[in-house]
């Protein structure tokens, strides 16, 4: 499960960093319409990916769920934090988008965790 975690933290830093430079052409306050799609991408996305990172990391089909739920947690321990001081961590993306962003991260955790479940 070790394994897990390391790489939900690797995932969570890459996400992070990635949302610095390019989040404010993906969270754009007012835009319903365009978050619901990204909501509906990345929990497509996750649904597909935690599956096969679980497969990567060589567990077994009885233990994927407790590894999927191990890989989301620094992002749902983490990222409260994000949101918190989302103005200085993302000083490129309007702070009116921090709720966006928080849902984003809980939709992405969520699309995970189903795919997983849907896999086991």
């Amino acid at each position: 499960m070790w394994r897990a975690f390391l790489t939900g933290i690797l995932i969570w830093i890459a996400g992070t960093v990635t949302v610095r430079l390019w989040g404010q052409h993906l969270l754009l306050p007012g835009d319903a319409a365009r978050t619901l799609a990204l909501y509906g991408a990345s929990f497509a996305a996750m649904l597909v990916l935690v599956p096969l990172l679980c497969r990567r990391l060589g567990l077994e089909r009885d233990s994927r769920v407790r590894a999927a739920a191990w890989l989301v947690l620094p992002t749902l321990i983490l990222d409260p934090l994000s949101c918190v001081f989302f103005t200085s961590l993302f000083p490129n993306i309007d702070p009116a988008a921090a709720g966006a962003f928080g849902g984003w991260m809980l939709i992405c955790c969520g699309g995970g965790i189903v795919g997983t479940l849907l896999k086991s």
